[in-house]
């Protein structure tokens, strides 16, 4: 019943490839393999240059750009030539991931209180992901997506690169393949979403696989449309076979 009377579907960076499949946009095995050279493409760009990833939450007068502009500046200080540090996921108002040389992110870690974080921490992951720096996974990726088939979504399927709905198969094709350099807009997505008549009802939300941390966004985002939000985690119905 959930899935017949669904209007939107969405998810977060590589989970855009899933809200596809769902949406009959991609076929599941196409997808997966799709998924499979992103994956190598885009951990080969990790290894050429030390970077990651660093989760802020930042007070209302956090200049997260201005912050960024100064880590620049520090790593060319260091000799660094190109630098990278830039915003690469938007989570929820006043919390950001920031992306790019390791010695950037150090230095924000460093100058925390100058800047109005609140919070930082590294997160566990190999490169700086939706940056400039996965430029090489690009090419890869494009070239998987040329070969396969893809639909108009049957149902309104949200892109992470503009916050906005995918109009046909083409301009999936080139977000798909933009999406790995450019910023998760998912506090942008989520007021798309969302953003209804005064007194319009909200819509059920289910957040499906592992974790709960989209609806933990949602909630932060728009408070309203998380109290009519579910959970389904993927392994349930394994785990019930099981025993």
């Amino acid at each position: 019943q959930v899935v017949e009377s669904c209007v939107a579907a969405a998810g977060y960076s590589v989970g855009e490839f899933a809200a596809l499949v769902f949406a009959g946009a991609l076929g599941f095995a196409e997808a997966l393999y799709a998924v499979k050279v992103r994956a190598e493409a885009m951990q080969k760009a990790s290894e050429a240059v030390p970077s990651g990833m660093l989760s802020v939450i930042g007070r209302r007068e956090a200049n997260y750009k201005f912050a960024c502009l100064e880590a620049r500046k520090h790593c060319e200080s260091l000799g660094i030539e190109n630098p990278v540090c830039e915003i690469s996921n938007y989570l929820f108002p006043d919390s950001r991931v920031i992306a790019g040389h390791l010695q950037a992110l150090e230095f924000l870690q460093e100058n925390a209180r100058k800047y109005y974080f609140t919070r930082t921490k590294m997160l566990p992951v190999s490169g700086a992901f939706h940056t400039r720096l996965m430029e090489p996974a690009v090419e890869p990726l494009a070239e998987v997506l040329k070969s396969i088939e893809i639909q108009k979504p049957l149902v309104c399927v949200y892109s992470n690169v503009d916050g906005k709905k995918y109009m046909h198969s083409k301009h999936i094709q080139k977000l798909l393949v933009k999406q790995v350099v450019s910023p998760v807009l998912w506090e942008q997505t989520m007021h798309s979403v969302y953003e209804r008549k005064q007194g319009t009802e909200f819509p059920y939300t289910y957040e499906v696989g592992p974790g709960k941390q989209l609806g933990a966004v949602l909630k932060k985002c728009n408070l309203k449309a998380w109290k009519q939000y579910n959970h389904v985690d993927a392994l349930e119905d394994e785990e019930a076979a099981e025993t």
